[in-house]
């Protein structure tokens, strides 16, 4: 029986925790919601590599602004695509940037995954009249 209150009180920590935040405004997006210590604000002390990937970030939140269609074939595609070009957009600052080999390598693989993902996403999309 401790267990099962143990774990209704975290649920219902959390499930308050979750209402505090979005009272507040503040969404799931971690870095991406552009508050807080992971801002896509630019800061005169960003580095390159930093003001690079604020850049692909706030270029990826923009695009990824696409209205819903309630065609969730299209919507996913719609919407992935432009999340994907943001993959694409770190990676080569990763490549840019990025000295262990390891990120270099993930960056490279990225690249090519999402590119044809992206591409496969677009012809989908154009078979589709969309």
């Amino acid at each position: 029986m401790t267990v099962a209150r143990t774990l209704l009180a975290a649920a219902l920590l959390t499930a308050g925790l979750a209402g505090t935040a979005r009272a507040q405004g503040l969404h799931d997006h971690g870095s991406m919601s552009g508050q807080g210590r992971g801002s896509m604000k630019p800061d005169p002390k960003d580095d390159a590599s930093t003001r690079a990937f604020k850049a692909a970030d706030q270029t990826m939140m923009t695009d990824m602004d696409v209205p819903y269609t309630g065609d969730p074939d299209v919507d996913f595609r719609t919407h992935m695509i432009p999340h994907h070009k943001g993959a694409v957009a770190m990676a080569e600052v990763a490549l840019k940037y990025a000295r262990d080999p390891a990120t270099q390598a993930m960056a490279r693989k990225i690249i090519a995954d999402q590119t044809t993902e992206i591409a496969d996403m677009e012809a989908w999309l154009k078979r589709h009249g969309r």
